[in-house]
């Protein structure tokens, strides 16, 4: 059983063969990837479809809203992996597959023939990639991915929500949606390596990689830093006359924004942000992100959903797809735009509408031709020049490095990456002599470093020489300093027509807003997933500085749409991934249902359509927690029978939600009478989904982390590491970030430092 051998063009040639096995958010969200870049998506669903197709909220057709954003433009096919047939029909269908999208845990997968081993054995060329709550092997994985969940045991929920009150869950799906650029990264460096490969991500993993920086902190300072909310802290969240801003200026910029408020305030302190508070109150939330921004405030306002329908920058980008006359098409543009890189935004399928051709061969199909060549490292033969600093742009280039690439970091002498300075707790700047902070180590660990002054001729010159024998160029520059420096795309482009470009910027490369200055909490705002965060009686809530989501799934998704175009071969392209688009394009389903109904999704807290309970309960212990999330009526069985049987025993799944509120309550007083552990122990021994609530600290002791190696080494060693294994490629620990400058004679006297090692496609 092979698959096609034949090298296939992203923009021109056959569609990649995607099996996708109906499982949760993150599964579906990389099949909505790939359907929308044209690939070939069968969906499996079983007999009478997919429970998801009906879960309310229901369009004006009967179907679910999350269906038809995660499910888009694939085709359906009914298997019943329960029935003998159905699983040699699946069979019939992974002998033509190059990839297969899976959510299913252990035991399920026992139960049908689709262990990692038995993939291997019977599709030894199939690429298999596997997204579920905590991994192939975890029986936790039994119970569905929940991004909850997820966040709790990965320790992300620790870090976001106001201090003295419960961790949240991000809005949407998040773990989720960062799970599938993992899954859609690793899928790719899978096919790239030339043979079959098993991919195994898990949602916990990723939330905890995410969450890099507070285990840095931890690791150095001794403590577990907590969520800062949005309250107080440096940073703060605060009324405006229609709505909410967010308050984001670096020390530096107290003045200007005591200028901007007609305050007085020598420094931050409560009299200043009293003053600051009294004027938002009076303005109108856009008028203060305009007025900031003129004077170089990285301010950003809470834009709801019906701000972004309406909104200047998405307009001019034609972000938002769906029209009220047109009400099936999937409601966003694509999370990356590109001349070459085409993006279907159609409609969900019908039950069953692909199993005419599901079956039939290919034509591109092509048996017994000539084996791609195996690379040992995924991106081996690839040189990467990356501008990137501090996160989004930086933690691209360590991704692409860790799987092979030589990554060459140029920096400015004068303008170095400010990570090589950043402060960390515990730690003197520069302790280890080498000008390297923790931080910079993380996204820069395993990369070359020079210094090029690109505001001259010969520093520009020698740009562009690395350029000619160059593969990929990442930056995320404000838009225009990179046409100022020379580094550009078309300039870049004329000396090497075959570079892949990748842009990670705020609000995108054009528009009346592109050239706006942000940080991850900015784009936390600006998105819409502030709007969606948050507790039931509060206003909106970002992931703070401390956590900078945006910047983090950036990361994941800019390496994985460089690693699809090396790939496929699309080259000579300019990948535009506008951060603040890419957040909002996780929203989809709600921006559906907001599109068709007029409803305006505020915060939910923890609860979410789908699961009920579905929320994080304290415990006896001094700020311990446990989560809690029943999508089975099963589990709440189980719940009623283990929590207060008496009030919750026999109830219907419609009686438990209605009363979600008075169960929150009965599950909370159960849960205060025992210690964390107790918990985790009774609800898994019941078979109900749950995790604790971990701080960076209790994460770090935690062996899964270590033994799958989402973080690397100790004490002053500690470093980010990888968000996902690979059954037959084991990366191996990248060596030191590089001192300002250190491989500076190497790769410029030295052009086959940078040189392409292998014949290009």
């Amino acid at each position: 059983m092979t698959r096609s051998d034949e090298r296939r063009d992203g923009g021109t040639g056959a569609a990649l063969r995607v099996v996708e096995l109906a499982g949760g958010v993150a599964t579906r969200v990389c099949g909505r990837i790939l359907a929308g870049l044209g690939h070939d998506v069968l969906l499996c669903e079983p007999p009478g479809g997919d429970p998801l197709r009906t879960r309310p909220p229901l369009d004006e057709h009967g179907v679910g809203f999350a269906f038809a954003g995660l499910d888009a433009d694939k085709r359906s096919v009914v298997v019943d992996l329960d029935a003998p047939d159905g699983r040699t029909e699946l069979g019939r269908l992974l002998d033509r597959a190059d990839l297969l999208l899976t959510g299913l845990g252990p035991a399920r997968a026992r139960a049908v023939g689709l262990t990692a081993a038995e993939i291997r054995a019977a599709w030894p060329d199939l690429v298999a990639v596997s997204i579920t709550a905590a991994g192939l092997a975890d029986p936790r994985s039994d119970h569905p991915g929940d991004s909850l969940l997820a966040e709790c045991y990965g320790g992300l929920a620790s870090m976001i929500g106001e201090p003295d009150r419960s961790p949240l869950t991000l809005g949407g799906e998040q773990a989720a949606h960062a799970a599938a650029f993992a899954g859609l990264l690793g899928g790719m460096l899978a096919l790239r390596r030339g043979s079959g490969e098993v991919v195994d991500v898990a949602l916990c993993d990723v939330a905890a990689y995410i969450d890099w920086k507070s285990d840095i902190e931890a690791a150095f300072a001794g403590t577990s830093p907590t969520r800062t909310g949005a309250a107080s802290g440096q940073w703060r969240i605060v009324r405006a006359a229609d709505g909410w801003v967010g308050v984001i200026f670096q020390p530096e910029q107290w003045d200007l924004l005591m200028d901007l408020v007609g305050g007085s305030a020598p420094e931050p302190s409560p009299e200043g942000w009293r003053e600051i508070e009294r004027w938002a109150a009076g303005v109108p939330k856009r008028a203060v992100y305009e007025r900031a921004q003129a004077l170089g405030l990285a301010v950003g306002f809470s834009a709801d959903l019906g701000d972004l329908l309406a909104d200047r920058q998405y307009g001019s980008r034609d972000f938002f797809r769906t029209r009220r006359e047109d009400r099936t098409s999937a409601p966003v543009g694509p999370p990356v735009r590109a001349t070459g890189l085409p993006w279907r935004s159609g409609p969900p399928p019908a039950l069953g509408d692909g199993a005419s051709t599901a079956g039939a061969p290919s034509p591109s199909d092509s048996r017994g031709g000539t084996s791609r060549p195996r690379r040992e490292a995924p991106l081996a033969g690839v040189t990467v020049l990356d501008l990137g600093t501090i996160t989004a742009g930086a933690a691209t280039g360590r991704l692409l490095a860790d799987y092979g690439a030589t990554v060459i970091k140029i920096e400015s002498a004068g303008r170095p990456d400010p990570f090589r300075q950043w402060p960390v707790a515990g730690r003197a700047p520069d302790a280890d002599g080498r000008g390297v902070s923790p931080m910079f180590e993380s996204n820069n660990a395993g990369k070359l470093a020079v210094v090029l002054e690109l505001k001259t001729e010969a520093g520009r010159a020698a740009l562009h020489r690395l350029a000619a024998r160059a593969d990929v160029v990442i930056e995320n520059f404000t838009v225009g300093v990179t046409e100022r420096l020379g580094a550009d795309f078309e300039t870049l482009r004329a000396v090497n027509p075959r570079l892949v470009y990748l842009s990670l910027s705020s609000q995108g490369q054009d528009g009346p807003e592109a050239g706006r200055r942000s940080y991850g909490s900015t784009l936390d705002l600006l998105s819409g997933l502030a709007s969606v965060t948050g507790y039931l009686d509060g206003g909106p809530m970002w992931s703070s500085a401390e956590v900078n989501y945006p910047d983090q799934a950036a990361s994941l998704f800019g390496a994985a749409i460089v690693a699809y175009c090396l790939e496929r071969d699309v080259r000579g392209v300019h990948l535009d991934v506008a951060q603040r688009e890419l957040i909002t394009w996780t929203l989809a389903d709600r921006i559906a249902e907001h599109t068709a109904t007029g409803a305006l999704p505020g915060p939910t807290g923890n609860r979410r359509p789908g699961a009920t309970p579905h929320d994080v309960y304290p415990c006896a212990g001094d700020g311990e927690w446990v989560a809690v999330a029943c999508h089975h009526q099963a589990e709440r069985d189980a719940l009623a029978e283990l929590v207060a049987p008496g009030e919750l025993a026999g109830k219907s799944e419609e009686w438990w939600w209605r009363h979600e509120s008075f169960v929150d309550g009965l599950v909370a007083a159960w849960t205060r009478a025992r210690s964390r552990t107790d918990c985790v122990r009774a609800l898994t021994g019941a078979g109900v989904a749950n995790a604790p609530v971990l701080s960076a600290a209790e994460r770090g002791r935690e062996p899964r982390f270590r033994d799958r190696r989402v973080f690397l080494g100790d004490g002053e060693s500690r470093r980010k590491g990888f968000p996902f294994t690979m059954r037959d490629y084991t990366p191996p620990d990248p060596a030191p970030a590089p001192t300002l400058g250190q491989d500076q004679d190497a790769v410029l006297a030295d052009p086959s430092r940078t040189g392409r090692t292998e014949t290009p496609a």
